[in-house]
C-alpha cells in the first residue's frame, strides 16, 4: 500500500529510476514509429479493421481528431462507464498529463502542472471546464453530470483565444448524447463491493419524425462508505445521488437546428470527509489532549495497531448535500458554406459541507462549515467558416455569476490557548461571509489560410474584460469589511503552422497565450489577487501507417507563467492567495496506440514534466512562517513522469456474441501538495491496476460487465493540506477509492 507519510524516498527513487528506463523506452519506441510512418503513409483510405478516428468539435468545429493541430484526447462512449472512466476523476486514467483530486468536493483537475491550487471560496481553475459548450465555473459543481455521455474532450496546453478567461491549462468538454430520429436508449445495473448500487439509463426517439425528437437520461449512484468514523461507527465516504437530464431536439429546416436540455442533481451523504495523516510541527494530538481528545493516531497506536487512514475519529460527521439545476439551449444555423451557433446557458448551484479540522474527537474550534451558492448565466455566439484555402472562426461571450458563499468555524474551548477558561469565545466564529459578482465579456477571431497544398497558418486572438465586486465580511475575534472590485482586461493571440505531409501525417508548431482572470475571494481580508499569464510553445506529430493499425501522436511544450496564482494558510491561520512571481513548465508527451490483430488494441502513453517556480518566495509553515526561496521548487500535482499502458482484446464467441478482456496499468510519480515540496505533504509513486471482461450478445443488445478498478488495493493522496496554525498545522485530506470491484448487466434497444 501507498503510504505518503511512511514511505522512504530511497525505496521511491528505486521505481523512479525503473520507470525512466520505462519512460525512455517508452518515448524510444514512439521515436521509431514517427521516424518510419511518414514513408509508410499514403493517401488511401484506412481499412475498416484499423484504428478509428473520432470527430471532435474541442477547436469550436467539426474535425478528425488526427487533423487537429493541438494536444487533444478523446475518451468514447465505449470506454464510459461504471467499468472504465466512470467520473471526472477516473479522467486521469485516460488522458496524459492530467491529475484530478478533490478538496472538501471541490474538483481540483490538473493539466501539465496547472490547475486549482487556491482552497478558498470564488477561486477558479486553471482548466476551463464545460458541458455541450456551456461553462460551468463552480469546481464543485463540475463532479455531477457524468452519464449519458457521447464523449470526453480534453485539449491539453492554454486555450486563451478559444476558451479564454479560465484556461491557462486546458479545457474539458463533456459531450452528452443528443436524441435520434429513432427509438433509442439503454439501461444498466451494476453491483459491487461497499453494496455499491448504480442505476444508469435513456430513452429517446422522434415525437414528429426527423422535425422533432427527445431523449431523457438518468442516473442513480450509492454506496456504503469507504471508511468510517472509528468515534461514531458511522460511515465516512459515502455516496447518495442521483441525476436525470431530458432534452428536445427540433430541426424546423434543413439548416436550422434548435436543442434545449434541461439537467437537475441532488447528493445528501457522508462523501468528500478530511482524512488526518499525521502531525507537521507539534506532537500527535498536541490540540485534543489539552481537553482530553484522541485522534486517529493515538488510538491505533494504544490498540497496538496501525492507524487506517481511510477511517476518521472525530467528533464531527462529515456532511455533504449539494444540489444544481441547469438549462442549456443551443441554436445551430448553417447557411452555404458558414455554420453559426448560439450557445445559452443557466446554472444554479448549492452545496454544504461539515468537516473537522482538529481531527480529534475533541469538542473544539474545529467544525467547518462550508456554504456555496452560486448562479451563473452565459450567452456565446459562434461562427464558422470553411473554403477550400481560407477558414474563419469568430465568436463573442457574455458570462455572469453571482456567487454567495461563508465559512463558519465555531471556537468552542479557543479559551483554552490564551489561559483563558475554555467557553470564553465559545459565542465567537471564524467567519467569512459575502457575495461576489462576476461579469466577463470577450470578443475573438481566427482565421486559417492554405499557403501551399501542405502547409496551413492559422492565427487568431481574443480580447476579454473581466470585473468582479466582493462585498463580505472577515470576523476573527475582530469583524471587517471585505467590500472591494477591480476589472482586468487581457489580448490572447495565437498563431499555429502545420504541415499536412499526406493524409496520415501531421507536423505542427504553435504559439499561444493564456489569461485566467484575477480573483476576488468571498468575505476574505485577501487582497485582490492578480490575473496569471502564460506564453506557450508546442510542437507536435500526429501520424499513422496507411492501414490506421499503428498510430502516434508525440508533443512537446514549453509553458512560461507569470503572476501564478497560489493559495496556502498564512501564519494568522487565514486562507491566503497570492500572485507568484513567475513559473516554467516544459515536457513531452507521447502516445501510441496498435490494433496488430482483429479485434486487439494496444495503447501506451508516456509524459515527462518539468514544472518549477522560477520566482517565489512564501512564509514556510516548517520555519515559523520564515519566508524562504521557492525557486526551483516543483509546483503541486505536477508528476515528472507519468505512464499508461492498455490491452483490449475482442474475442469472437462464434452466434453467441464477443467477449471483450482489457486491462490497464496507470503509473504515476511523486507528486507534492504544497509548494514547498516538503515530505509531510507528498505522494509518492504508485501503480493502479484496472481490468474487466465484458459479454456482448450477437445483436448487441444485452451485455454483462464483471469490472475491477485499483485491483492491487493502492492507497493514494489525492490532496493534502496543511492546515492553520490555530491546529498545530495538522494534516488532513483526500484519498483515491479503494480496490473496487463488481458487475454490471446492460440492455440497449
Amino acid at each position: 500500500m501507498v503510504r505518503t507519510e511512511n514511505s522512504a524516498f530511497g525505496a521511491i527513487d528505486i521505481c523512479k529510476k525503473t520507470a525512466r528506463r520505462s519512460m525512455a523506452l517508452g518515448l524510444l519506441l514512439a521515436g521509431v514509429a514517427l521516424s518510419a510512418m511518414p514513408a509508410m503513409a499514403q493517401e488511401a483510405a484506412p481499412p475498416a479493421e484499423g484504428l478509428a478516428d473520432i470527430v471532435v468539435t474541442a477547436t469550436r468545429s467539426s474535425e478528425s481528431l488526427s487533423k487537429v493541430a493541438a494536444s487533444v484526447s478523446a475518451v468514447s462512449a465505449a470506454d464510459l462507464g461504471v467499468g472504465g472512466v466512470k467520473d471526472v476523476a477516473s479522467l486521469a486514467t485516460a488522458i496524459p498529463n492530467l491529475s484530478v483530486g478533490d478538496q472538501f468536493g471541490v474538483n481540483r483537475i490538473f493539466i501539465r502542472g496547472i490547475g486549482l491550487t487556491s482552497i478558498d471560496l470564488g477561486a477558479d481553475g486553471g482548466v476551463a471546464f464545460l458541458q455541450d459548450g456551456a461553462q460551468i465555473a463552480r469546481p464543485a459543481a463540475q463532479l455531477s453530470g457524468f452519464y449519458d455521455l457521447e464523449r470526453v474532450e480534453v485539449l491539453r496546453g492554454p486555450q486563451g483565444t478559444l476558451y479564454g478567461r479560465g484556461a491557462t491549462a486546458g479545457a474539458i468538454n463533456l459531450i452528452t448524447k443528443r436524441p435520434t430520429d429513432h427509438l433509442d436508449g439503454y439501461a444498466r445495473a451494476s453491483y459491487g463491493n461497499y453494496n455499491a448500487l448504480a442505476l444508469e439509463g435513456a430513452v429517446g426517439g422522434p415525437i414528429s419524425g426527423d422535425k422533432l425528437m427527445v431523449r431523457i437520461a438518468g442516473k442513480y449512484d450509492r454506496r456504503d462508505g469507504y471508511g468510517i468514523n472509528e468515534f461514531t461507527g458511522k460511515d465516512i465516504d459515502n455516496r447518495d445521488a442521483y441525476a436525470f437530464r431530458g432534452s428536445i431536439l427540433a430541426k424546423p429546416s434543413d439548416d436550422l437546428e434548435v436543442l434545449v436540455s434541461g439537467e437537475y442533481f441532488h447528493e445528501d451523504d457522508s462523501n468528500y470527509a478530511f482524512h488526518y495523516f499525521g502531525p507537521t510541527v507539534k506532537p500527535e494530538n498536541f490540540l485534543g489532549s489539552l481537553i482530553g481528545g484522541k485522534s486517529l493516531f493515538t488510538v491505533a497506536t494504544a490498540e497496538g495497531r496501525t492507524a487506517n487512514i481511510r477511517n476518521i475519529y472525530s467528533d464531527q460527521e462529515p456532511l455533504n448535500k449539494r444540489h444544481g439545476y441547469s438549462f442549456t439551449g443551443t441554436i445551430d444555423w448553417t447557411p452555404g458554406d458558414w455554420d453559426v451557433k448560439s450557445i445559452t446557458s443557466y446554472h444554479n448551484f448549492t452545496r454544504f459541507n461539515r468537516d473537522d479540522l482538529d481531527a480529534s474527537n475533541a469538542n473544539m474550534f474545529g467544525q467547518n462549515n462550508y456554504d456555496e451558492r452560486s448562479k451563473t448565466f452565459s450567452q456565446e455566439f459562434v461562427g464558422t467558416y470553411k473554403s477550400d484555402k481560407f477558414d474563419a472562426l469568430i465568436g463573442a461571450n457574455y458570462f455572469h455569476e453571482d456567487l454567495f458563499g461563508s465559512v463558519r468555524v465555531p471556537l468552542t474551548n479557543l479559551g483554552i490557548l490564551f489561559g483563558l477558561p475554555a467557553g470564553t469565545f465559545d459565542a465567537a466564529n471564524y467567519l467569512q461571509f459575502g457575495t461576489v459578482t462576476i461579469n466577463a465579456y470577450g470578443v475573438y477571431a481566427q482565421g486559417s489560410y492554405a499557403l501551399t497544398d501542405k502547409l496551413k497558418l492559422t492565427a487568431g486572438g481574443r480580447f476579454s474584460h473581466e470585473k468582479r465586486q466582493g462585498v463580505g465580511t472577515f470576523d476573527f475575534l475582530g469583524a471587517v469589511n471585505t467590500n472591494k472590485g477591480k476589472s482586468w482586461d487581457a489580448f490572447t493571440p495565437t498563431v499555429t503552422l502545420n504541415y499536412q505531409a499526406n493524409d496520415a501525417t501531421l507536423v505542427y508548431a504553435s504559439v499561444t497565450r493564456g489569461f485566467k482572470s484575477g480573483v476576488i475571494n468571498v468575505g476574505s481580508r485577501n487582497d485582490v489577487i492578480n490575473p496569471e499569464y502564460v506564453w506557450s510553445y508546442e510542437l507536435g506529430l500526429k501520424t499513422a501507417t496507411a492501414d490506421r493499425k499503428l498510430q502516434a501522436n508525440l508533443a512537446a511544450f514549453y509553458m512560461n507563467y507569470s503572476d501564478l496564482q497560489v493559495g496556502f494558510v498564512d501564519a494568522s491561520s487565514v486562507v491566503t492567495t497570492v500572485n507568484a512571481a513567475s513559473a516554467r513548465n516544459y515536457g513531452l508527451e507521447a502516445e501510441l496506440r496498435a490494433k496488430p490483430l482483429p479485434g486487439l488494441t494496444l495503447e501506451l502513453f508516456g509524459t515527462y514534466l518539468n514544472a518549477k517556480y522560477r520566482k517565489f518566495t512564501s512564509g514556510d509553515y516548517r520555519q515559523g512562517f520564515a519566508q524562504v526561496n521557492l525557486a526551483g521548487k516543483k509546483l503541486s500535482n505536477a508528476p515528472e513522469f507519468s505512464m499508461r499502458a492498455g490491452a483490449d482484446y475482442d474475442i469472437p464467441l462464434g452466434s453467441a456474441g464477443k467477449l471483450n478482456a482489457r486491462a490497464e496499468v496507470n503509473w504515476q510519480d511523486r507528486v507534492y501538495f504544497t509548494e514547498f515540496n516538503n515530505a509531510d505533504a507528498t505522494q509518492g509513486a504508485y501503480a493502479l491496476v484496472n481490468a474487466g471482461l465484458k459479454f456482448t450478445s450477437a445483436d448487441d443488445q444485452w451485455t454483462v460487465d464483471v469490472w475491477g478498478r485499483n485491483l492491487t488495493n493502492q492507497l493514494v493522496l489525492t490532496n493534502n493540506i496543511i492546515t492553520a496554525p490555530l491546529f498545530s498545522s495538522v494534516r488532513v485530506g483526500s484519498v483515491a477509492p479503494p480496490r473496487t470491484y463488481g458487475v454490471t448487466f446492460g440492455v440497449n434497444f
